[in-house]
């Protein structure tokens, strides 16, 4: 394999965080995902596109775990842990502006989510994002000027 796949962690561990609502179930989705690449190498067909591949991959094991989580519901909606949240405010506009729009981003349905990342935020090609979310080219188009729209109508204040 000429590819390095470490060099891919990054964007991993981006779109994970896109996908995911917590940060370690996002650094756990990466963790599975490049423990299914190095199972599955021998699919890999050389002179393809690696991250592609690994993207796949990664949002397969996600709507796995997102149907697996379905059917295995626990105790956490009990746990009052969960309902007591110490908060405090940051002190920075920029951090502010980037939780409103992981907030908007969370909020929004996952097909515009996963193309407007994949897109938006990870640089993607259309074409390579039509491969991996195993759609035509002009699907993705069409759901990242959504996704725009709506981020765009979420976080601009009302004139």
């Amino acid at each position: 394999m000429s590819d390095d796949i470490l060099g891919y962690i990054p964007a991993l561990r981006a779109y994970s965080r896109a996908l995911c609502r917590s940060v370690p179930d996002a650094e756990d989705l990466v963790q599975e995902t490049l423990l299914r690449a190095i199972e599955n190498v021998h699919q890999y067909r050389p002179g393809t596109n690696m991250r592609a591949w690994l993207f796949t991959i990664m949002r397969n094991r996600f709507l796995t775990n997102c149907r697996k989580s379905a059917r295995e519901r626990t105790g956490a909606a009990d746990c009052v842990s969960s309902s007591v949240r110490v908060q405090v405010k940051p002190g920075q506009d920029w951090h502010m502006q980037a939780r409103e729009m992981q907030a908007a981003l969370r909020e929004m349905p996952p097909h515009y989510r996963e193309a407007i990342v994949l897109v938006g935020a990870l640089g993607e090609s259309y074409l390579d994002a039509a491969r991996i979310l195993g759609c035509d080219i002009g699907t993705i188009k069409s759901r990242v000027n959504r996704a725009r729209h709506i981020l765009q109508d979420r976080l601009e204040p009302a004139l």
